[in-house]
């Protein structure tokens, strides 16, 4: 079930740094049984290029926050080569991992971004953590290491936790967002998807889920801001592992809003906010953003 859609607001200001989310590969360790790539064909897929990929990136003007996922970041063969890469650009370095390598490649990564990581989203699946506190205990570490490395003209790294709301963890996710506070590490909840939607979560469950700030803090579970201007595919987009390219999560489902393939002359990017065609936006990064708006200011 969607909000009921905004009055049409004004864009927001134009984000100075752009954001762009490349899933770097398919290939996960991981087959947790409510992940939404578990039905892909091809899990073993990644970005082969990574000196074609970096020029790309090279021809982008402005600054630009690079979010890398996957699959899982870390089986990448060329992660470090890619992250080194983006930092010699200037570009900041994110990534979202399950969080399985070890400290030291943790601590080669940290050293290959060279103070230019923007945030580490660690995804806490809990069928493959059978004890929380060395998981929080690492979440703390790596903050500390990331904190020490950064450059001082830039934003402070992040580092949080996210959990998938599944209906049997749910009534945990309470005491288990304890854990991870008591050491100075965000914890986030994520509603769980089938076919790409949220479930049917009933009222008390939906509580629940607010009652722990909603899907990635957000304040809200299944949003929709269809009809809003949005500065996604202008100032945020989506890729593969291929280069190709869509304004945001929602169209890269439906196969719309193409941007064209980031490694050839096709690629373009809008020139202002347009308005969002999506009854539901799962896109996080935009809102997090301030690239479309959240006040009741409709335009006259």
């Amino acid at each position: 079930m969607s909000e009921p859609a905004l009055p049409r607001l004004e864009p927001t200001q134009r984000p100075k740094e752009g954001v762009i989310s490349w899933n770097i590969n398919t290939a996960c360790n991981y087959r947790c049984s409510y992940c939404t790539q578990r039905f892909k064909e091809d899990r073993g897929r990644w970005s082969r290029d990574t000196p074609l990929f970096l020029a790309a990136f090279g021809r982008l003007s402005g600054p630009w926050e690079i979010k890398l996922s996957g699959g899982e970041p870390f089986v990448h063969p060329t992660l470090l080569e890619i992250a080194a890469g983006l930092a010699a650009l200037q570009h900041r370095v994110g990534v979202v991992t399950n969080f399985s390598a070890d400290e030291s490649k943790l601590s080669r990564f940290v050293e290959a971004c060279r103070g230019r990581v923007s945030m580490v989203s660690c995804s806490l699946h809990l069928e493959y953590v059978p004890k929380l506190e060395p998981f929080a205990d690492k979440a703390a570490w790596l903050l500390q290491q990331l904190t020490a490395a950064q450059d001082p003209s830039l934003p402070s790294p992040g580092v949080h936790v996210t959990c998938v709301a599944t209906r049997s963890v749910l009534p945990r996710l309470g005491e288990i967002k304890k854990i991870f506070t008591d050491r100075g590490v965000t914890f986030k909840v994520q509603p769980e998807k089938q076919d790409r939607d949220v479930i049917a979560y009933s009222d008390d469950e939906r509580t629940q889920l607010l009652a722990l700030g909603g899907h990635n803090l957000m304040g809200e579970i299944d949003p929709s801001f269809l009809g809003q201007p949005c500065w996604a595919g202008s100032r945020y987009f989506i890729m593969d592992d291929e280069g190709n390219t869509f304004r945001c999560y929602p169209a890269r489902r439906r196969k719309l809003e193409s941007l064209g393939n980031f490694l050839t002359q096709d690629f373009r990017l809008f020139e202002d906010a347009r308005p969002c065609q999506y009854s539901y936006c799962n896109c996080t990064v935009p809102i997090a953003r301030r690239m479309m708006p959240r006040s009741l200011e409709v335009v006259s």
